[in-house]
């Protein structure tokens, strides 16, 4: 019965082979082209912790580069994090920490480019996600109730499914 759940779906579960177990899928017939993918996420804190990144008074010192930096470099290793992901030759990350003090807290946002047999959402993701992540370790003396909500994928371009916008 198991058996032949998974050969029904085994097209659209491409990470599950017919009898269901977990498989890295084969891109090595499909063409490289180039991808995009734009992860975002928000970073919220009571106003006291946002005035005090914000006029660089954190005690673990530089919030903001710290994150933008661990989430470039989360991205170059979301093969290693991710179990079924490719590793790929990524072409540019950039990750964004804005203020917004509507929140207050920051939103963060991250674009990944490659070109490659697959996309690069999960880079985006998890440099986000490791963004969001380092601004609270940095900031977690000011505050533990800091929250970390919203991690999302905006868009991505290329690819067989085509595109895709929040």
């Amino acid at each position: 019965m198991a058996s032949n759940f998974f050969e029904n779906f085994s097209d659209r579960l491409t990470h599950l082979d017919e009898t269901g177990e977990a498989r890295m899928v084969d891109v090595s017939e499909k063409v490289a082209t180039r991808r995009q993918a734009i992860a975002g996420g928000q970073v919220r804190m009571l106003p006291t912790t946002f005035a005090a990144i914000e006029a660089g008074n954190a005690p673990k010192g530089d919030v903001l580069g710290t994150a933008k930096l661990a989430g470039i470099m989360a991205a170059k290793q979301t093969a290693q994090l991710i179990p079924l992901c490719h590793p790929l030759p990524l072409s540019k990350i950039e990750v964004q920490i804005l203020p917004d003090p509507e929140l207050p807290g920051y939103q963060i946002q991250a674009e990944v480019i490659t070109k490659a047999e697959t996309g690069v959402e999960m880079e985006a993701l998890t440099a986000v996600s490791v963004a969001a992540l380092t601004l609270y370790d940095m900031a977690k003396a000011l505050e533990k109730s800091i929250v970390i909500e919203s991690i999302r994928l905006l868009s991505k371009t290329g690819g067989k499914s085509g595109d895709y916008h929040h």
